[in-house]
């Protein structure tokens, strides 16, 4: 069964149509790439999957259930979480507490609990922080628990994003640009925390990312825009060698064209 479906998405700007009859499927368990140069309309797709944006035409499935035009928390609840391409962290709270409170949907226990302090807030919040600890452990940030969040370098902060994320314990995780600002060590460690994700989480990863040594190593699908509309899908060895792909981000011209 596939897991999320774009079927003809447009979404249009003051006349503008950012993303024109976009289309693609992805598959449960795999790392999904969607790529193309500056302004092709990635992070507009991105928010329209994600209620952001509410869709000018077509339609997204996500398990089999339309989620076209949901508020972002409605989605958000039906399993789909994301990072974004500018990082939004609480930066004067700590790290452990940036992931600790994108999970306090979780809590059963009630707001009254949380004012006197009950055995059952206690427990919410020691499970919160057991599952934070559990989260910083898989991308190497669990020493840094209790340091401000403003404090780490530009590549620990992405990976943070990812672990917040993860609190909302999605089935789809939307991964906007995570090795921006990576350096190459840093961008291979990323590389086997998706693989992390997808291996041992079970979780299905949709990536834009422009660090092509980051995509052609983890996704096994890619799907590729330019200015709002696709022009390529297929393996990793298929999108490096096709021609639309070239002339997109390296200027070339299509072999008989004008």
């Amino acid at each position: 069964m596939t897991l999320l479906k774009l079927d003809k998405v447009d979404k249009i700007f003051g006349g503008l149509r950012a993303v024109s009859g976009v289309s693609f499927s992805v598959e449960p368990r795999s790392v999904f790439g969607l790529i193309g140069p500056n302004g092709a309309g990635k992070t507009t797709i991105f928010n329209v999957i994600t209620g952001v944006y509410k869709p000018d035409g077509g339609r997204i499935s996500f398990n089999g259930r339309d989620i076209s035009g949901l508020r972002p928390a409605e989605v958000a609840h039906a399993g789909v979480a994301r990072t974004f391409q500018n990082i939004r962290l609480f930066r004067s709270m700590t790290v452990e507490e940036n992931v600790m409170v994108a999970g306090h949907h979780l809590h059963q226990s009630s707001i009254l609990d949380a004012v006197l302090r009950t055995r059952a807030h206690a427990d919410d919040e020691a499970a919160l922080s057991r599952r934070a600890q559990e989260l910083l452990e898989v991308f190497g940030l669990r020493q840094y628990a209790g340091e401000v969040s403003g404090s780490l370098p530009y590549g620990s902060q992405r990976r943070l994003e990812i672990a917040r994320a993860l609190m909302l314990r999605p089935e789809l995780l939307l991964l906007d640009e995570p090795a921006a600002g990576m350096n190459s060590q840093e961008a291979g460690d990323l590389k086997t925390q998706i693989r992390f994700l997808r291996d041992e989480m079970k979780l299905t990863v949709v990536l834009v990312e422009h660090n092509m040594s980051v995509v052609m190593g983890v996704c096994e699908k890619i799907h590729v825009v330019d200015h709002g509309q696709t022009i390529a899908e297929g393996s990793p060895a298929e999108i490096k060698t096709h021609p639309k792909v070239l002339a997109a981000y390296l200027g070339q011209e299509e072999e008989g064209a004008a």
